[in-house]
């Protein structure tokens, strides 16, 4: 993952150099590859495991800086004010074993056009092309918040109905189907794999690539814009049966946080208001499989007899609780209750 320090610093207000930064995240298992220095910047190049997804995002790296030097972050700005007027629109979530959680708003009278440089110079240093300001959107706000989220041509959506479903559950046979995806090329994708669709035709893949058939055009002007929870298997299934990998997929095939995916759409729509000025219509939120936090028991011996190390009890809290952690319990029966990221 590639992120430009300058980025970094409107999140957590560090008063370290670059490499005293990229000295402590390699010390917490980050591992900084590179640093480059480009138009006055440092731009940071880590390498996230797998099992951090958590910190595929610019929040995700002020989280673990802000437990290291004890200095609170700070979340972007995501108040917004909505139309108060009822949405003609329909969602439908057809297989709830592999989309726990769909989300979406509608925006209308968009002005599309060129980013701002600012915008662009941080997508460009973290690797994204820019493409207009509404697909930069939600690509910046994925690099910020680290959920991915989908913009939809609104007037592409026949009928106003979205429908969450694979092939088999759509149509009620196990047949493939075929769908021309935003890269030009068409995919003949399982019956098993998760797709978006709207009354009649799919019109994405879920979590790995959009349709072209709902792309954001310059003739756009109102767009759906998704923010959703799909199960990581079914993801990660779908993009290596189909040979494709997208930062969508990179990030929902770890485990995506199915807490932040309102606030993502928030800071999205926030975004294009001031960037688009557009108008926000209501919200459409489905969440049917809630998520369930597990507490950890705490024992100050065990953790000390894997770690190798001698730590007390306010030390092991202190850290616990600076990643976010809940804890419950008196010193006879601690308890640690673990946030959603």
């Amino acid at each position: 993952m590639r992120f430009p320090l300058e980025w970094l610093k409107e999140f957590i207000d560090i008063p370290a150099s670059a490499d005293e930064i990229a000295h402590k995240l390699t010390m917490i298992g980050l591992e900084v590859e590179a640093l480059e220095h480009i138009d006055g910047d440092v731009v940071f190049e880590i390498n996230i495991t797998p099992n951090r997804p958590d910190c595929l995002s610019i929040i995700g790296i002020a989280r673990e800086l802000s437990a290291v030097y004890g200095i609170p972050y700070k979340f972007p700005s995501h108040i917004i004010a909505a139309e108060p007027k009822e949405l003609d629109f329909n969602v439908d979530i057809l297989d709830s074993g592999l989309c726990h959680r769909y989300a979406g708003r509608i925006v209308k009278n968009l002005k599309i056009g060129q980013s701002p440089d600012w915008l662009k110079k941080r997508l460009e240093k973290s690797g994204i092309r820019s493409i207009n300001n509404i697909v930069d959107v939600t690509n910046y706000v994925m690099l910020e918040l680290g959920h991915p989220l989908h913009a939809f041509d609104l007037n592409s959506i026949e009928r106003g109905i979205i429908r969450i479903g694979t092939p088999e559950t759509v149509t009620g046979q196990k047949r493939s189907i075929r769908i021309k995806c935003l890269d030009g090329v068409e995919r003949e994708i399982a019956y098993d794999s998760l797709l978006i669709w709207d009354a009649r035709k799919p019109i994405a893949v879920a979590g790995v690539i959009g349709g072209m058939n709902s792309e954001v055009r310059d003739s756009t002007h109102s767009v759906f814009i998704e923010s959703a929870y799909f199960v990581p298997s079914s993801v990660r299934r779908t993009s290596k049966a189909l040979g494709i990998k997208t930062e969508s997929s990179y990030r929902f095939e770890r485990g995506a946080d199915i807490k932040i995916l309102k606030k993502s759409l928030d800071r999205a729509v926030y975004l294009l208001q001031k960037l688009a000025e557009g108008v926000v219509y209501g919200k459409i939120d489905i969440y049917l499989k809630r998520h369930k936090i597990l507490d950890i028991p705490i024992k100050i011996e065990k953790i000390n007899r894997i770690l190798g190390l001698k730590l007390n009890k306010e030390e092991i809290l202190g850290c616990l609780t600076r990643l976010g952690f809940e804890i419950e319990g008196d010193d006879n029966r601690l308890r640690a209750r673990p946030p959603s990221y």
